[in-house]
Parts: structure tokens; sequence; C-alpha cells
């Protein structure tokens, strides 16, 4: 019983408690830091695919770009290439009338003189890319001479003009009045043509399709319907 009474508890070691003390600190801190760096490795993989997705964007914008910029540049290619073709073939001006003709042939004369110097400026103004410009010019023409010598030309030209500035419905609109209102015109197999590509360009993909199968059909050995050819071939099946 003494020496019962007299046994005493262990003494808890101070420097061992301190050190049991860090060392639950340090696994704390240690459970702390790997939250926190899985957390920072998820968001750092959730950026870097954010990153490889706007990259992947910007490329495709880049491509959608360049072809729009190709696709312009090929309109004033073609633009210009008509421009030049028909630099050479603008209608003149029909000799004054004999004396005795009267007033009524003068007066012809003037007119078509006149239509004819509006003409010029207007293809002057398309030439230069004055584009605002050459549809005014050719809309005046047209509302003037609904039925001149090169009503059917103005007609055309005011369909390109609208045609280059993606314009598409005018454009679709004075092509249309070309081969409505001038069905044997030179220019028919060309606003045909223009009228297709129209239709293509405003996502009509199956009106512009028969549009350039018309034609093919139609004009058969024209240049227009080369270009027809060729645009088909290209498109979607």
């Amino acid at each position: 019983m003494l020496l019962a009474g007299c046994a005493t508890t262990p003494e808890v070691d101070p420097m061992q408690q301190r050190v049991d003390a860090i060392d639950a600190n340090v696994a704390r801190i240690d459970r702390t830091v790997s939250a926190q760096s899985l957390q920072m490795s998820q968001r750092i993989d959730a950026q870097q695919q954010e990153l490889r997705t706007l990259r992947g964007r910007i490329e495709e914008l880049q491509n959608e770009n360049a072809q729009l910029q190709k696709q312009q540049r090929d309109l004033y290619a073609d633009l210009d290439k008509r421009l030049n073709g028909v630099a050479a073939g603008t209608p003149s001006v029909a000799a004054p009338a004999a004396a005795g003709a009267g007033i009524a042939a003068a007066a012809t004369t003037t007119g078509a003189a006149n239509e004819q110097t509006q003409y010029l400026r207007a293809m002057e103004q398309l030439r230069a890319r004055d584009y605002g410009a050459a549809v005014e010019s050719f809309r005046s023409l047209a509302a003037t001479y609904p039925n001149g010598q090169m009503a059917d030309n103005t007609q055309y030209w005011l369909g390109e003009t609208y045609y280059v500035t993606s314009e598409y419905d005018h454009a679709a609109a004075a092509f249309q009045k070309v081969l409505t209102s001038w069905p044997n015109s030179r220019k028919a197999p060309d606003a045909l043509l223009k009228l297709g590509y129209t239709q293509l360009e405003q996502n009509k993909l199956a009106q512009g399709r028969t549009t350039l199968q018309q034609v093919v059909t139609k004009y058969p050995d024209s240049e227009a319907a080369k270009l027809a050819t060729d645009r088909l071939a290209k498109l979607p099946r």
C-alpha cells in the first residue's frame, strides 16, 4: 500500500510536446499546400485549355480573313477584267442626222451624246473604285434614259457595282432587270452568270446552282458558260 501510494504519473517531455505540435502544424501545412497546389494545377490546366481554344479560334479567323481578302481580290480582278474588256467597245454616238431630218433627229442625237457622256463618267468612277459615286451615276443614268442606247449596259454595270460592294440584294435585282427587259442583249449571258454568283453569295445555293446551269444550257459557247462550269465544279455536292 505504501509503495502504491508513492507511485507517480510519468512526466510528459515538454520537448516532445513541441516536436509533436510542430509535426502537426507541418502536416496541416502540407495538406493545405497540397490542396492549393491541386487547385492551382487545375486552374493552370483550364487556362492552358482556354489558351489553346483561343489560339485555334484566332487561326480560324485568320484563315477566314485570308479567304475574304482573296475573294475580294478576285472580285476586283474580275471587275477590272470586265472593265478593260469593254473599254474599247463602248458604243459610239451615231453621226448627226442629215439636214432635213428634222429637230427630232437632232434631239435624239443630243440625247444619245448626253447618255454616252454620263455613261463614260460612271464607268470612270467604277474603274477608280469610287463605288458610291458610280452607283449614283448609274442609277441616275438608268432613270434618265430607261430606253437609251446603253440602257442594258447601264443596268448591268449597276449590278456589278452593287456586287463588288456586297450589296447582293440590289445586285440580284439589277441583273434580273437586264434579263427581263433586254433578254437578247449581249450582256444577258454575263447578267445571268452574275445573278448565279449573287445567289450563291446570298446562300441561295440551290437557286445559284440552277442559274449557273441555265448559263451553260442557254449560252454553251460563251465565256460566261465556261465560268459557270468552273464555278459549278467547285460547289459542294
